[in-house]
């Protein structure tokens, strides 16, 4: 397997060229990590997804949309799994040269999930899922979005939970969470596809997939693929014993690696694209501001 892509650097120089200040990931020395009280056949688990609600009224949000600030949304919310919910990515920075989002269930594993409670894998799925903001801000994602997330947990009285990042400031928002919930009693499993951000801030169990970003939960149109990916991520609620226990599913996305290549990749990018990217960065920026401002 080629190495993955180091994010917070590719990251890290990206939005540096666009305009924004040096950004340090989270990270910290120790993690909490707490045991399973039932066997997973028992345990009633609830979905964590970065995901956004559809809303026709903010613009296109479909698979393959171009980035849409107006899409993003910055409080919890909580969802029917049954039936599945229409929710979208088009708010986040997930790989939109190598993968179009047109499968939710790379990126949202409800069918997977209720397949594993269908053969007695799982003992039950919670009946909302659980939505949360992706935010650069640590320190709002720790003392907002993290007790909320809580919350919503307790009220449905799970005994696990499964958060599925997609864009790289997703995938350091869940391992925030996860650390929150863990903290709390509630043992986490992260399954996602930027593995030094994850392991960067440190959470219990992560299942770290060597796919495009927006493929966290298995290919797409690839059922087996998604079964599969769900089966190692449970496998960690039984096998891990301390925490940063990350285990690397064995699926590889193409043989040609080529497609490491392409996300936010400023030395493979023109003068004229870069410069297109920082107007369109400032004109998203801008709608973000408003939107943000207003849920406050």
């Amino acid at each position: 397997m080629s190495a993955p892509i180091g994010y917070m650097q590719r990251t890290c120089a990206y939005y540096a060229v666009l305009g924004y200040p040096p950004y340090q990931c989270a990270t910290f020395a120790t993690v909490p990590f707490v045991l399973p009280r039932l066997l997973l056949a028992r345990s009633r688990i609830v979905l964590i997804t970065t995901a956004a609600r559809f809303d026709s009224s903010l613009g296109d949000q479909g698979p393959g949309a171009a980035y849409n600030a107006a899409a993003k949304f910055y409080t919890v919310y909580r969802a029917p799994v049954e039936p599945t919910p229409d929710l979208r990515i088009s708010h986040i920075a997930y790989d939109r040269k190598n993968t179009t989002a047109k499968d939710s269930n790379s990126w949202l594993p409800i069918a997977a999930l209720q397949d594993a409670v269908d053969r007695g894998v799982v003992g039950s799925l919670a009946s909302l899922l659980i939505g949360m903001p992706t935010d650069r801000s640590q320190r709002a994602t720790q003392e907002r979005d993290a007790p909320d997330v809580l919350a919503a947990c307790v009220d449905q009285r799970a005994d696990l939970a499964l958060l599925v990042p997609n864009c790289p400031v997703c995938h350091q928002s869940v391992s925030l969470v996860a650390r929150h919930l863990e903290a709390n009693g509630l043992p986490t499993v992260v399954m996602g596809c930027a593995r030094d951000i994850v392991e960067h801030v440190g959470v219990a169990r992560f299942l770290f997939s060597d796919f495009p970003l927006g493929n966290s939960a298995g290919k797409p149109f690839d059922a087996e693929s998604q079964r599969d990916t769900l089966a190692q991520a449970l496998a960690l609620f039984d096998t891990a014993i301390e925490p940063r226990t990350t285990r690397i599913s064995a699926q590889i996305w193409s043989t040609d690696v080529r497609w490491k290549e392409d996300f936010l990749n400023i030395e493979a990018m023109p003068a004229d694209e870069l410069a297109r990217l920082r107007a369109e960065f400032v004109q998203q920026k801008a709608v973000a501001k408003h939107i943000r401002e207003g849920a406050r």
